[in-house]
């Protein structure tokens, strides 16, 4: 028997511009603010590029990104858009943020005084906005150290601070209680700047739960990440966001066991029946978790069973399966497939991890890419 061959990648994530278009938008008019989207980590795995091309042409007007070399990465991609860096210390090339006009967060004197230096190197102004920590505990200023932030920002020359800006810790609870503290923390030190002689326009506290769920934190602008990918981060609430990815490889064998035989490392699993197993060319190495779970075939779920390997999996099936099947590992959990928070409970974390962790050797197909 001939088999047709046409040569394309053991798996395949396809990303759907038209969810992210969609995304996009309904954050924008829920929040009814100027939104900045978030591409970092390659765009939570959605190829950073293509979702910031769509992104801006849905009507985002800021991109983010976590650190200067993904903001340069996208200068270098043509993107004249405003770009937000903001893991940035002394020793970034700071002089090439600088030169591509790339807006930076300060959240301490010492990086303050670095980025004035690489302005003054490259003879031009440098933007930043100045992070508090209004209680996360873990990025920006601590709220004893701003005064003297504001007031080392207000006399550096060669810098400009645009915007003032933190982190949201409590976002994902529902109720205006759990983010009062922070945008009450955030206020006193958007005064205590303008105190300083500071006219910061751009002032951005919400992510994208507080974006759909908190209205007090919108405040000029909001930051959108997981939501442009589909992902609800509210507990227990949604608001139409649609998963933008579609995780799928192929069966590249099939066989049948018997009642007793031991599949896979240890022997984990052995029937007590006779069972059809498949072949599925991926594995932790590419992503799937070890703990298992179910993938979709042509509508209809099946169990991993075993071990997951680095490069493999082994699905019990039908007889309704043949070689070459298309299995879905991550789609619509409306048609049933498997879906990234599914993964995310198996392993005990959250979907950013399950889509940032995908790995490379899963190709990326672009659908729908905007104009």
């Amino acid at each position: 028997m001939s088999v047709a061959v046409t040569t394309r990648a053991l798996a395949t994530r396809t990303v759907d511009h038209a969810a992210i278009a969609h995304n996009v938008r309904t954050i924008a008019s829920v929040s009814d603010r100027p939104v900045m989207a978030v591409v970092k980590a390659n765009a939570f795995g959605h190829g950073a590029v293509e979702v910031a091309r769509t992104a801006l042409a849905s009507g985002a007007t800021w991109l983010g990104v976590a650190t200067i070399d993904e903001a340069l990465a996208l200068r270098g991609a043509g993107f004249t858009s405003p770009i937000f860096a903001w893991i940035v210390d002394p020793w970034c090339d700071l002089d090439a943020a600088v030169r591509a006009n790339i807006t930076l967060s300060c959240a301490n004197i010492e990086t303050l005084s670095a980025v004035g230096d690489a302005a003054a190197r490259v003879g031009r102004r440098a933007s930043i906005h100045l992070e508090l920590d209004t209680g996360m505990a873990r990025g920006g200023s601590s709220p004893s150290l701003w005064p003297s932030l504001c007031a080392a920002a207000s006399a550096t020359r060669d810098v400009r601070v645009d915007g003032v800006w933190s982190h949201l810790a409590l976002a994902a609870l529902t109720g205006e209680s759990h983010v009062h503290a922070a945008v009450a923390e955030l206020e006193s030190g958007i005064h205590v700047a303008r105190l300083a002689g500071l006219n910061p326009q751009h002032l951005h506290l919400a992510n994208t739960a507080g974006a759909l769920a908190h209205p007090t934190t919108r405040l000029t602008m909001v930051r959108a990440g997981a939501g442009n990918y589909g992902i609800e981060t509210v507990q227990g609430e949604t608001f139409g966001l649609v998963p933008a990815m579609r995780v799928t490889s192929r069966v590249t064998q099939l066989r049948e066991v018997g009642a007793g035989t031991g599949v896979g490392y240890l022997h984990e699993f052995r029937p007590d029946h006779t069972a059809r197993l498949a072949l599925v060319p991926v594995g932790y190495g590419d992503g799937v978790p070890r703990a298992g779970g179910f993938v979709s075939i042509d509508g209809s779920r099946f169990p991993i069973r075993g071990v997951v390997s680095m490069d493999q999996i082994v699905v019990e099936v039908d007889g309704q399966v043949s070689l070459g099947d298309e299995v879905v590992l991550l789609g619509d959990p409306r048609r049933g497939e498997p879906s990234a928070l599914d993964w995310a409970r198996l392993s005990h974390t959250v979907p950013h991890d399950v889509f940032t962790g995908l790995g490379a050797r899963i190709a990326i197909d672009h659908e729908r890419l905007a104009s």
